[in-house]
């Protein structure tokens, strides 16, 4: 079957599944015809056990690890239970930081950021850990993209106005083909622009590009 269909039927994107090959963890075969990709049930059922896996933020280094049979499913879900009891852990030491917070009363225009920095510093170096570095802000990339579409929509669109007002202003079977042909070029890229916006959001809803990203 070919990548759009194990995209439909994994809920995968064809950008992560190109990235669990290029990570060695989908080998898929090659059409020795064309060389395309032929992907079968059994990468399919590789991609949705590299999906349940990354759901429980397992990182791509013991997925490849459970793939060669260098360590034990086990082992791996053990350390994961590790590593929810250490996020647990810090998330309550953030809790009972800001409640401290509260207790000396500061207002935001006179507190100490500085001294708050350093004790933050100071915990971090006991271990905990204060924030996700790797977290991408959905909502974010979501208005960058929108907003990027929308200034090319725009401008496309403008440019697309002059040319049926100059088309429509000229005389001659020459010039009309030459419009014709240029705002027809014109829509066919605000036709792009808009597939690929709801292709982009299309994957930031999903997320699996962001959980690739993190390892």
């Amino acid at each position: 079957m070919k990548i759009n269909q194990v995209e439909e039927l994994v809920g995968i994107t064809k950008k992560n599944i190109r990235f669990y090959e290029d990570e060695g963890l989908l080998n898929p075969e090659r059409n020795p015809a064309n060389g395309y990709r032929e992907y079968s049930l059994k990468d399919v059922d590789v991609l949705l056990k590299i999906k349940f896996l990354r759901h429980l933020a397992i990182p791509i280094e013991e997925i490849r690890k459970l793939q060669n049979g260098s360590t034990e499913f086990e082992d791996v879900l053990t350390h994961q239970i590790d590593y929810y009891d250490k996020s647990i852990k810090d998330y309550s030491t953030m809790k009972d930081f800001c409640k401290e917070i509260i207790l000396s009363n500061p207002s935001f225009e006179k507190i100490d950021a500085k001294e708050y920095l350093d004790h933050i510093k100071k915990m971090e170096a006991g271990g905990t850990v204060f924030m996700d570095i790797v977290k991408t802000d959905v909502a974010k990339k979501k208005t960058g993209s929108i907003l990027s579409a929308t200034v090319m929509i725009t401008f496309f669109l403008t440019f697309l106005g002059f040319m049926i007002f100059a088309m429509t202003e000229s005389t001659g079977e020459e010039p009309t083909i030459m419009f014709i042909v240029m705002i027809a070029f014109m829509a066919l890229c605000v036709l792009g622009v808009v597939i690929a916006l709801i292709q982009r959001l299309k994957e930031i809803n999903g997320g699996e590009e962001d959980e690739a990203n993190k390892y």
